[in-house]
């Protein structure tokens, strides 16, 4: 299978069909394709007979159906989540309806979060106008779990490892008995990962990738997209690329540019619509990062409206 590469769009799966990845693990491909999914939502199947579900993936009905019929005599007794967004989160209480599944995710702390919303013409609105519509605030798994979470099943462990920056309740789960890291939105082998203020957090990111490279792991599988074989390779590689974004914003905002859309065009050519939401916010992510840091000052506004001057 060519999905060991540190940047790879190459995915072996067929829709409607849990896939054997080892003898504890099936993945199980959502048909939600989209810029953003890639191919589609990663839904993992752990263990056999009674299994645990990593992510289940959208709300659509004939996505759940599919699933459920993937595991036919199989009973699905606990759901995990990476995170609470829609992709990977909406299909939960279809699918605990139809199984009486226990949940499991992040402790939520209640801190407001939400989106930027978007107007008719489909451009980001002014700061300040926020909706709730990417993490869902209101989630209360029937377990909670925090960073060293544990839990066991026949055969399996996993232990939950706390990674903010792409969702403020982000977790990723390793798999002890193989090694492998289940890693969400956080990080992934065909795309960056997509942090978005103000729920995304590029300080928290770059930390909780600091923290995947002390990590020994052997094994990455995504929430969309292929294995990745060589986790601190790529890992290397998600650094690397967030360094070399900042630096270019940095000489942006040195040669007068100000705001989040002046820098949008000189950063991504040619880039599609349904993307530019997204990477205006990822720079926007960065701006809010450089002025942690003390590297940039802003002059007047807030979130997508501020204009930033260097500190000399």
């Amino acid at each position: 299978m060519a999905e060991n590469s540190p940047f790879t769009r190459e995915i072996d799966f067929e829709y409607g069909v849990a896939t054997p990845l080892s003898p504890l693990l099936r993945r199980f491909v959502a048909h939600n394709p989209g810029p953003l999914t890639f191919k589609g939502t990663n839904v993992y199947v752990l263990g056999h007979g009674e299994v645990a579900i990593i992510d289940p993936g959208p709300d659509d009905e004939t996505h759940i159906a599919a699933l459920l019929a993937s595991l036919q005599g199989e009973i699905i007794t606990r759901i995990f989540l990476t995170h609470t967004h829609k992709d990977h989160s909406g299909g939960l209480a279809r699918l605990q309806a139809r199984t009486g599944a226990q949940t499991y995710g992040f402790c939520t702390s209640g801190a407001p979060r939400g989106a930027y919303q978007r107007n008719e013409a489909g451009q980001l609105a002014p700061s300040g106008e926020l909706v709730t519509g990417f993490a869902d605030l209101g989630f209360k798994p029937d377990h909670p779990l925090d960073d060293g979470g544990q839990v066991m099943g026949e055969g399996w462990t996993l232990r939950a490892v706390h990674t903010p920056g792409h969702a403020p309740d982000h977790l990723c789960y390793c798999l002890l008995e193989e090694k492998a890291l289940f890693t969400g939105d956080h990080i992934m082998p065909w795309s960056t990962s997509v942090v978005a203020p103000p729920e995304g957090n590029m300080r928290d990111y770059m930390a909780s990738l600091s923290d995947l490279s002390n990590r020994d792991d052997e094994l990455y599988l995504p929430g969309h997209g292929g294995r990745v074989r060589k986790p601190r390779r790529l890992v290397r590689a998600y650094v690397l690329h967030r360094q070399w974004r900042e630096q270019s914003i940095l000489k942006a905002i040195k040669e007068g540019y100000e705001q989040v859309n002046d820098i949008l065009p000189l950063l991504y050519k040619g880039l599609d619509d349904a993307l530019i939401t997204a990477a205006s916010l990822s720079i926007l992510a960065h701006l809010e990062h450089l002025l942690d840091k003390g590297k940039l000052q802003k002059d007047k506004g807030d979130g997508l409206d501020a204009r930033f001057s260097v500190v000399n």
